[in-house]
């Protein structure tokens, strides 16, 4: 089963993907000029490496869960999907901190991606975790 997760922002979405089973690497982070142009190169990435599973963070609790929730929900729904592509929902809380701490001290350009792909990695993480 190959999996992709995404952290869907507003100027970048992260992205990594779990080939194995196992072991989850961050990929290029996808800037978002609009979110159509957005949809196509998540789709045009989901298709390059063959994805049968999206994961997709999503904030639960705290002040903007619901504005970013339906946000997100809006963006997956402009992706065009195959029929057998599972998409799951995962709790995105903390993962950007949790990034920024893991990578602290390492980035001098914080707007290069890297942080929001780490962050997909983390939610990938959990998810994969939940599932055991």
């Amino acid at each position: 089963m190959k999996i992709a997760s995404i952290d869907v922002g507003l100027k970048r979405i992260g992205v990594a993907t779990c080939l194995s089973g196992s072991v989850v690497m961050p990929n290029g982070a996808i800037e978002r000029k609009n979110r159509n142009q957005a949809a196509r190169d998540v789709c045009s990435f989901l298709e390059e490496w063959s994805i049968d599973t999206l994961v997709v963070g999503v904030p639960k609790g705290g002040s903007s869960e619901d504005e970013m929730g339906r946000r997100i929900r809006h963006f997956v729904s402009l992706l065009e999907l195959s029929n057998t592509m599972a998409v799951y929902y995962q709790d995105e809380y903390g993962s950007s901190y949790e990034a920024k701490e893991q990578m602290r001290g390492e980035i001098k350009q914080k707007r290069d991606g890297r942080i929001d792909s780490l962050a997909a990695k983390i939610i990938l993480e959990r998810w994969l975790e939940s599932r055991r």
